[in-house]
């Protein structure tokens, strides 16, 4: 009989894939083409949708949650979303269960994979569980290295992985880098960057997301700006957005 470890190691992509596309359903891969901007000259521009769920996504995870890195790469080298998003996925499951040197390997993995990691859902499920925890503590100069990327993802890979740090209650990383990315031109930077300044005022400080607002709004994309005062009063909202 074969024990449990001689059968992880016979899992491989193709496994991963197949299970996957079982889901497969075309009128919501129509839908999900559309929400994720796949058009000629849009942000996910020739990105392939199966229609697979998350839900479904996050089933698969849970089946092949052992599968080898070596593995995992190939996913993450597929034209199709959903495959790609399973291969985060699956990272992140092996990151949060890890010691440290299998996480100082998959954060290596992850930064060397950054051209896959293309989209917005796949950032955001994966900078701050994998990258941000990894730097808890630690030198964070590869933010600040990737918030100058011409890479949009790898822009908003710095902004999101510095929430794990302002889930903490330390804004410092995140202002800092909210500040960087003050005059970029992509709406999903002005975005995440809102969002972020959002949350350090609801889990670090009032104070410190107002002394940076009052320092920068006028200078801010009405966008970021919209979105870091989520939290303010209707009235105060009113008068940073009156500008």
């Amino acid at each position: 009989m074969k024990n449990t470890n001689d059968l992880t190691k016979r899992i491989i992509a193709v496994d991963v894939e197949m299970a996957l596309k079982k889901f497969a359903n075309a009128e919501k891969a129509k839908l999900l083409a559309g929400f994720f901007k796949t058009g000629k000259g849009q942000y996910g521009e020739g990105d392939v949708f199966w229609g697979v769920m998350v839900p479904q996504t996050r089933q698969i995870v849970k089946q092949f949650n052992k599968l080898p890195l070596v593995e995992v790469g190939k996913l993450l080298l597929s034209p199709i979303h959903e495959v790609r998003l399973c291969a985060i996925l699956i990272l992140v499951h092996q990151f949060e269960f890890a010691e440290d040197l299998t996480r100082k390997q998959i954060v290596r993995f992850y930064l060397n994979h950054t051209k896959y990691i293309n989209n917005w859902d796949l950032v955001d499920l994966s900078a701050p569980k994998i990258l941000g925890e990894w730097l808890v503590g630690k030198d964070k100069k590869i933010l600040y290295k990737l918030a100058k990327s011409k890479n949009i993802w790898e822009r908003r890979i710095a902004v999101l992985s510095s929430f794990a740090f302002v889930a903490r209650g330390d804004s410092t990383d995140a202002l800092k880098i909210s500040k960087m990315l003050l005059t970029d031109t992509h709406d999903l930077i002005h975005k995440s960057v809102g969002w972020m300044l959002r949350e350090v005022g609801k889990r670090c400080s009032r104070i410190e997301e107002e002394g940076f607002l009052k320092k920068y709004y006028r200078a801010m994309p009405r966008t970021m700006l919209r979105y870091s005062l989520e939290h303010f009063p209707k009235t105060l909202r009113k008068k940073y957005m009156r500008v």
